[in-house]
């Protein structure tokens, strides 16, 4: 089944399609302002450190991860102003991998959002430094009292941070991606490095939401597991994109995946073949939330969103 095909089962309706996109500008306006709060401008030595962190972080994206973490919070009634700080902090640190992405030694793109990459607004050095800073005040964020009161949840919210971050997640990702430019890879191989590249991080974030929650434990798997397939979706998605859409669509250059020799979804499965595995991973992410019933309405309307998105 083609996901350019209008069935039911792939396609948001109008309607939903509508309640998700105000939800997820009324979410983001609070990860927007909790961020702003967080990192506010100063006019000591570190100004210009900081205005680089804000100019990575506030004012653009789609907040996904942030999104998913508020609203996935709220299936347990979780406080907005608790979550949000949990969203703020899984956003500065994906813009931090952003910035460090961008470099010249890295993926080398100009291009971020629409906007100059920081590293092209600012200097490397200074986009260096403000991905580390980025990266550390993620972790306070989540070490502060303000976050929740129990020290056991922080400390869960914390290690589950690392775990998706580091080597054996993002930052794992990442250097398989490098090691495999040039390279063709086997499709189990590519799903295991864009589960950790991308969709670690995006797992956390859903699964932030239960932790914040103390939600049961098959609750909390079920997010989890929701959280690792939208992650795939959303990767898949983007390979699609890069290979489809314009770079005034994506806000980045397109097309580098094919000029990097990276093997992709789209490189391995085709165009097609590569939306229809989106599609499955996507159906395989809504069947994790029938627990919740309609309060997870909007989580499984972002499950289509994530593949039917343009940018």
């Amino acid at each position: 089944m083609s996901m350019t095909e209008p069935t039911q089962t792939t396609i948001i309706r109008a309607a939903d399609a509508a309640l998700l996109k105000q939800d997820m500008s009324a979410r983001a306006s609070v990860i927007e302002q909790t961020i702003d709060a967080l990192l506010p401008p100063t006019k000591g030595g570190d100004a210009r450190l900081i205005e680089a962190m804000r100019y990575a972080t506030l004012g653009g994206g789609k907040r996904l991860r942030g999104y998913l973490a508020v609203t996935a919070a709220s299936l347990f009634g979780v406080p907005e102003e608790q979550s949000a700080r949990v969203a703020a902090s899984v956003e500065m640190l994906h813009a931090y991998s952003l910035v460090h992405d961008d470099l010249p030694a890295m993926d080398d793109d100009d291009l971020r959002r629409g906007q100059p990459s920081t590293h092209r607004q600012f200097d490397e050095a200074t986009a260096i430094l403000a991905g580390d800073a980025l990266q550390t005040k993620a972790f306070e964020i989540l070490a502060d009292a303000r976050t929740h009161t129990s020290a056991d949840v922080r400390i869960d919210l914390i290690q589950s941070f690392a775990d998706a971050s580091g080597a054996a997640g993002m930052v794992g990702g990442q250097m398989i991606d490098m090691e495999g430019e040039g390279r063709a890879l086997p499709l189990d191989e590519v799903r295991h490095l864009h589960a950790l590249k991308a969709g670690c991080l995006i797992r956390y974030s859903a699964e932030a939401g239960a932790i914040l929650g103390q939600a049961s434990p098959d609750l909390r798997k079920r997010l989890r597991v929701y959280g690792a397939n939208i992650g795939a979706a959303f990767q898949i998605a983007d390979d699609v994109l890069d290979a489809t859409a314009t770079a005034e669509e994506l806000g980045k250059t397109a097309g580098k995946d094919e000029a990097s020799g990276k093997s992709t979804f789209v490189a391995l499965l085709g165009i097609d073949g590569a939306r229809n595995e989106a599609a499955r991973v996507t159906e395989a992410a809504i069947a994790e939330l029938a627990p919740f019933g309609a309060q997870a309405d909007r989580l499984r309307d972002l499950a289509y969103y994530v593949i039917e998105r343009r940018n």
